[in-house]
């Protein structure tokens, strides 16, 4: 009963509708999305934001806790080694391959075992004669 009123006076009034009209409908539709967008775009920086500070703030403090942690060692056994890359498990001894090699290697051992590379440790790798 309702849907049989309210069709024919939907339809009548799509009729009256002019161009000025329409436009200014267009327009307030466009500015609504356009401002809704808008403050979720907002929204998401403020977020990023934050949790860009925790990160900040955590490896602040996950360096003064290495520094503490860190005993002095006598400058006699000092050894100047590379720093080791993120996500690397130390380093590998090389004995007669290349490094180009050795990355195959570790490469394809990874494939095989179905592991990400940064979870394998290496000790070393050596050319069997």
């Amino acid at each position: 009963m309702l849907d049989n009123m309210l069709i024919p006076a939907a339809v009548e009034k799509a009729d009256e509708l002019s161009i000025g009209d329409a436009a200014v409908t267009a327009v307030f539709g466009y500015s609504v999305v356009f401002a809704g967008l808008v403050i979720l775009m907002i929204v998401l920086y403020c977020t990023g934001a934050i949790f860009k500070s925790k990160d900040a703030k955590a490896k602040a403090a996950a360096e003064a806790a290495a520094k503490k942690a860190v005993p002095a060692e006598p400058a006699a056994e000092t050894k100047a080694e590379l720093p080791l890359a993120p996500g690397s498990a130390g380093h590998v001894k090389l004995f007669d391959v290349p490094d180009k090699e050795a990355a195959m290697i570790m490469a394809i051992v990874a494939d095989k075992m179905q592991k990400p590379l940064n979870e394998l440790h290496f000790i070393s790798i050596k050319e069997v004669k």
